[in-house]
């Protein structure tokens, strides 16, 4: 069993002659990534990897997420502005002994891909977080695999 979580960058700044690539996080966002590492941290669910997009807000939370988990992380461009087989394809590159990985991303993909593999109906707000189980030992078989909603947190409705 793989678990895969899903989280939505949090609440960015748009400072003047800054691009989209180089947002960085508001002090909201700052809080937000921190109460919600914190909350999963606390929930017991369990993170091996981390996967952001480079976008100087998405890699921020994932930085902060990284300040409570203390894993390695990296960045892969797919996540950035991605479709749903950006996500795909980043998912085809984790090893197998990776068995619980979170990804750190933009909307509307994020949404977009959470509900091309689920039921639920998801639209992120920031710093929003999904997980689900995909019942397979690889990652190479997660297309096929069957896909289990496990959870579905925004940082305003945890304490």
């Amino acid at each position: 069993m793989k678990k895969l979580i899903l989280v939505r960058h949090a609440k960015s700044d748009w400072p003047e002659d800054t691009s989209d690539f180089d947002r960085p996080l508001a002090d909201e966002g700052l809080r937000d990534a921190l109460k919600m590492s914190k909350f999963l941290k606390n929930s017991q669910i369990n993170v091996d990897y981390l996967v952001s997009s480079p976008a100087l807000r998405a890699l921020d939370t994932c930085k902060i997420f990284n300040q409570t988990y203390r894993l390695n992380y990296i960045t892969q461009e797919k996540l950035y502005n991605p479709s749903e087989n950006n996500f795909l394809s980043v998912i085809y590159d984790l090893k197998d002994d990776v068995d619980s990985v979170a990804f750190f991303s933009h909307n509307n993909g994020i949404s977009n891909f959470a509900n091309s593999i689920s039921d639920e109906i998801f639209h992120f707000p920031t710093c929003g977080v999904a997980g689900f189980e995909i019942e397979c030992d690889s990652w190479s078989q997660f297309d096929s695999a069957m896909k289990k909603f496990s959870f579905f947190y925004e940082p305003k409705k945890i304490k």
